[in-house]
């Protein structure tokens, strides 16, 4: 068995697999300061919860976009798990080719997504990721990164209306009603959820205008994805788990 984790800015996604098998997820919020002690603590505990023991683990793979955790976590890996964490980033075999300007800039996060839509779904596709930052990644019929498109995330877009203007609640993110909106709570959900579809129709629809792909697969994941997904025919999959199956993919690719 595996061990995989994916660190976003909010939230800290673990998996266990089981050759192919995804055996349990959990989840930990990634902005709480933990040692490596509180950090193995939490990952033994929660393995044990689901009846794995650790030392079944044979190996771990991290993608993180938060640096500042990376010491204690690792630490806590190599010292509670007996695993060697092999860390996605440059140098790591992918079986992707960057061709953007800058490839090094290419977040882990994004080339695990790349990764395991190219291989379970093939290529050309397009890879939508809702989470902090709302991303969109081609990735060309011969497995290259070819472009990628950065938006504010749904979380981002509601927290800036609820601390910046004064009169605006914090809201739940969800779709309303009906978008002719009579209050202010479902004014707000109305214009975050259908400007986020109206922003994904559009980038979806530029992206097959500018780069000629008329066959183009969107395949979508991210906790918010499912809502979007749900709401429009542009996007042909949601994948819930593309960021785990990206990492047990890359692992596998690198073990020997």
């Amino acid at each position: 068995m595996i061990l995989v984790i994916d660190v976003g800015n909010i939230n800290m996604t673990i998996g266990v697999y089981e050759g192919k098998t995804l055996r349990a997820t959990f989840r930990m919020m990634t902005r709480t300061p933990r040692t490596s002690d509180e950090y193995g603590v939490l990952i033994t505990q929660l393995l044990a919860d689901r009846g794995i023991k650790k030392e079944a683990l044979e190996g771990s793979i991290v993608a993180s976009v938060v640096p500042d955790v990376m010491h204690s976590l690792m630490g806590a890996l190599v010292r509670y798990t007996g695993t060697r964490p092999m860390k996605v980033g440059p140098g790591t075999k992918t079986g992707i080719r960057i061709i953007t300007e800058d490839p090094r800039a290419i977040g882990a996060d994004r080339m695990v997504d790349a990764v395991a839509a190219y291989e379970k779904y093939g290529g050309p596709v397009l890879v939508l990721d809702f989470g902090t930052a709302t991303t969109y990644d081609l990735i060309n019929e011969r497995g290259e990164f070819a472009a990628g498109i950065t938006a504010p995330g749904i979380r981002i877009s509601s927290e800036a209306l609820w601390t910046q203007a004064a009169k605006l609640p914090k809201i739940e993110i969800r779709k309303p009603k009906s978008i002719l909106a009579q209050e202010t709570i479902s004014s707000m959900q109305a214009g975050l959820v259908y400007g986020q579809i109206g922003q994904t129709e559009y980038i979806i629809k530029k992206v097959k205008e500018e780069s000629g792909i008329g066959n183009l697969k969107v395949v979508a994941t991210g906790g918010l994805g499912r809502l979007i997904a749900g709401e429009t025919d542009s996007i042909d999959v949601y994948d819930s788990v593309l960021t785990l199956e990206g990492l047990r993919i890359v692992y596998e690719k690198n073990r020997k």
